[in-house]
C-alpha cells in the first residue's frame, strides 16, 4: 500500500522534494535494516546465510553471464547492460550505484539501470507474496526465493515480512550476505574496466546489522527494548517504500525505454523461475 501511495502521489501532485527522495531512501532503508536485526538470532542467521551461501554464488555467476549474452542480443548500449545485470544479480540500486562510477556511467545510463530494477521490484511487491502461496511455499522457502530473485533490500524485505517472520529473518540474512559480493564485483569491474576511477563503495551498514543481531541474541533480556526497536524499524521499511513508489514517475518508465527494460524482465524471469524451481525441488 505504501509503495502505491507513493506512485499515486508521483503520478498526480508530483514529488516535491524529488532531489533528496535518492538520499533519503538510501539512509532510511539502512537504518530500518540494522533496526531489523535487534529482531534475529545470529545463530540462526548463520545457519541461514550458510545454506544460501552457493545458491548466491551460482546465481551471480549465471545472471551475469546471461545479461551480457542479452545485452549484446539486444543491442543495448554496454554500460547500461552491465549496469542491469549488476543490480539484477546482487542487490539493485546499490550495486548499480557502486559500479557506475568506475565504468564512468553518466547520469542518464544509470537513470536506465536504475529505473529498469525498481519498476520490476515494484512489481516484485506485489507478486512474489502471491505466488508463495500459490505455490505453498514454506517461510524458510520464501525467504531464500526472494532474497535471491528480488533486486532490492527494501522489496526483500518488504515481501518477506508480508510472509511472515521466518521468512524476514531468512530472506534478510541471504539478501546482505549476497550485498557483500558487491565488493568482488568492484575489484573485477576495476581489473577489467578502462576507465582510472579506482574507488570501490564497501556497503558498512552490514556490520551493524550483524552487531545488532549479537547484541539482541547474547543480551537477551533486553527483549522489550528489541521488539520496540524492530516495529519502529518496519514503519521505516514501510516509508521507505513509500519514498521509492514516489519517486517512480511514468517520465521514469518512460525515459527506460523497450530493450533495457526487457532485458531486466527477462533476466528477472529467468532467476526467479530457475531459483523457485530449485528451491521446491531441493
Amino acid at each position: 500500500m505504501a509503495l502505491l501511495l507513493g506512485f499515486i502521489l508521483a503520478q498526480t501532485v508530483g514529488h516535491p522534494f524529488i532531489q533528496w527522495n535518492g538520499k533519503a531512501t538510501g539512509w532510511l532503508l539502512k537504518i530500518s535494516v540494522v533496526g531489523l536485526g535487534f529482531g534475529m538470532n545470529l545463530h540462526h542467521a548463520i545457519q541461514a546465510g550458510k545454506e544460501g551461501l552457493l545458491f548466491t554464488v551460482f546465481s551471480i555467476i549465471l545472471t551475469l553471464s546471461l545479461g551480457w549474452l542479452l545485452g549484446r542480443w539486444l543491442k543495448i548500449e554496454s554500460k547500461i547492460s552491465y549496469l542491469i545485470s549488476s543490480g539484477t544479480a546482487i542487490c539493485g540500486g546499490s550495486a548499480i550505484a557502486a559500479v557506475s562510477p568506475i565504468i564512468k556511467a553518466n547520469a542518464n545510463q544509470m537513470s536506465v539501470a536504475l529505473g529498469t530494477v525498481f519498476i520490476l521490484n515494484s512489481v516484485a511487491l506485489f507478486i512474489f507474496p502471491a505466488i508463495g502461496h500459490f505455490f505453498d511455499m514454506s517461510e524458510h522457502q520464501f525467504g531464500v526465493w526472494c532474497a535471491i530473485a528480488i533486486h532490492d533490500t527494501s522489496s526483500v524485505v518488504g515481501a518477506a515480512s508480508k510472509y511472515g517472520n521466518e521468512a524476514l529473518q531468512v530472506a534478510t540474512t541471504i539478501k546482505l550476505e549476497r550485498a557483500l559480493w558487491i565488493i568482488p564485483l568492484s575489484i573485477l569491474t576495476v581489473i577489467f574496466s578502462k576507465g582510472d576511477n579506482k574507488k570501490i563503495s564497501i556497503p558498512y551498514f552490514i556490520g551493524l546489522f550483524i552487531m545488532a543481531m549479537c547484541i539482541s541474541t547474547y543480551i537477551p533480556q533486553w527483549h522489550q527494548i528489541y521488539s520496540s526497536i524492530v516495529q519502529i524499524s518496519k514503519q521505516g521499511l514501510t516509508l521507505t517504500l513509500f519514498l521509492i513508489g514516489a519517486g517512480l514517475s511514468l517520465n521514469t518508465i518512460k525515459a527506460v525505454g523497450v530493450q533495457p527494460l526487457l532485458q531486466g524482465v527477462l533476466l528477472w524471469i529467468f532467476i526467479s523461475v530457475i531459483s523457485i524451481f530449485t528451491i521446491l525441488i531441493i
